[in-house]
């Protein structure tokens, strides 16, 4: 059976390069074998967006 982690991130909207650092982290994310599952915006941490990642472990717990 697959097993999953997850993590939630958040980037809150204060600057102009909000959206590139946003980007730039997610893109190191799936580097690592993370994978985009939602993304919501929020009043979390100064309106922005809360984005929830998961990635398959092995039976063992370690990363696939």
């Amino acid at each position: 059976m697959k097993t999953f982690e997850y993590d939630i991130l958040s980037f809150p909207m204060t600057g102009k390069t909000s959206l590139s650092d946003m980007k730039n982290t997610l893109n190191a994310q799936g580097a690592d074998g993370w994978e985009v599952v939602s993304i919501i915006s929020s009043e979390f941490a100064n309106v922005g967006h809360t984005v929830f990642l998961k990635r398959e472990t092995t039976s063992n717990g370690d990363t696939a």
